[in-house]
């Protein structure tokens, strides 16, 4: 079994993958609720909105859709997405990239568990921890 995460949003869907492609490389699969057989259903407002994208990294999904009027969105709260890095220039990457326009809540630094960890949330409201254990760049 695997587990991926699946992210709602509301409008900013097409914007936030591009950049997750950006930032983690991965290939990039989106449908618009356009392209869906039950697009008759869907507000002609909402035609270009993201009824599924899948950003593949490896063998890593992430994955997400805007929402509908029916379905209201919220916002993302009492998760994040974790990112396990294996050196600190990949995290100091990460966490410059991720935390442009955003919010950071707690800045990359050493901790007693980790090389580097950093919790911030990004410019489309979803939340993210960096994560590097052991340095594997260092001897």
């Amino acid at each position: 079994m695997k587990i991926h995460a699946y992210l709602m949003f509301d409008g900013q869907c097409e914007a936030a993958f591009n950049y997750y492609a950006e930032v983690f490389g991965g290939q990039l699969e989106m449908m618009r609720y356009a392209d869906s057989p039950e697009q008759m259903d869907v507000p002609a407002e909402h035609q270009q909105r993201v009824m599924h994208v899948c950003l593949t990294v490896g063998d890593q999904l992430l994955m997400a859709s805007d929402t509908l009027p029916q379905y209201p969105h919220d916002g993302i709260k009492g998760c994040s997405i974790s990112l396990q890095v294996d050196n600190v220039p990949e995290a100091e990457r990460l966490y410059e990239a991720l935390s442009k326009g955003g919010s950071v809540q707690m800045e990359l630094q050493a901790t007693f568990w980790a090389t580097r960890f950093a919790m911030l949330t990004d410019r489309f409201g979803v939340p993210w921890m960096i994560n590097c254990t052991v340095d594997s760049q260092m001897g």
